[in-house]
């Protein structure tokens, strides 16, 4: 593995936190409207998402996600050796991401979430919202089209944040760096657990409906 991707898939996924966090931070400090402030939050998640993925791909392949990173090893397009290495620098990332958003907007630097936000629907809404952005990058890789990824992924991460009950967390790294937040986009500790539940069952059902549609798209099982 190139010694620099690990650094890589941390800078990136604690940017991409810093700008959730940030952006939810920035939306409640200048209005009262829910609606004005879950746009801002969205629009802000994906373009810094979309400029990440462009420019750290060539780098570390902008995984910023722990199930990207166990759905590509599961289907054999990521060295499974490199699996652990890859995960806990993206949560570092994410905290540290978390740390720095909190700090900018002059709170304190280290808080715990108390915003409690799991239940059945917000559960099944975000297995819906991460089997939807693996299934987008599978298929992608599969039809020789991963050129479109920095568009695909954040227009789903986009849209997810309306259509899902959920607002499409649908990342167990970022998931753990709100835990460390106790502003508009943080999560409780206990429903970030249910929520990384749903991420893992969403993140399986997209391989399997993958290798389905994409015979291509082996298991690490049968290979």
């Amino acid at each position: 593995m190139n010694v620099k991707a690990p650094f890589a898939e941390f800078l990136g996924t604690a940017i991409l936190t810093a700008a959730v966090i940030g952006s939810g931070i920035m939306a409640i400090n200048l209005t009262d409207d829910m609606l004005v402030a879950l746009l801002a939050n969205a629009l802000a998640t994906l373009f810094v998402l979309a400029v990440l993925i462009f420019v750290f791909s060539p780098i570390s392949g902008s995984h910023f996600n722990p199930a990207v990173t166990l759905s590509l090893a599961f289907t054999n397009q990521f060295p499974k050796k490199d699996i652990l290495s890859f995960v806990l620098v993206q949560i570092a990332g994410a905290i540290s991401g978390a740390f720095v958003a909190n700090a900018m907007f002059g709170q304190a630097v280290v808080q715990i979430s108390t915003h409690e936000r799991l239940e059945l629907g917000t559960f099944l809404g975000e297995i819906v919202a991460t089997a939807f952005v693996i299934f987008v990058i599978l298929a992608l890789l599969a039809t020789n089209r991963a050129n479109q990824i920095p568009l695909a992924v954040p227009l789903v991460i986009g849209g997810g944040y309306f259509f899902t009950s959920s607002t499409s967390f649908a990342n167990p790294a970022v998931t753990i760096g709100r835990i460390f937040s106790d502003t508009f986009a943080g999560i409780a500790p206990v429903s970030a657990l249910g929520f990384m539940l749903a991420q893992l069952v969403g993140a399986v059902l997209a391989v399997v409906a993958a290798r389905y549609l994409f015979p291509v798209i082996k298991s690490a099982k049968t290979s």
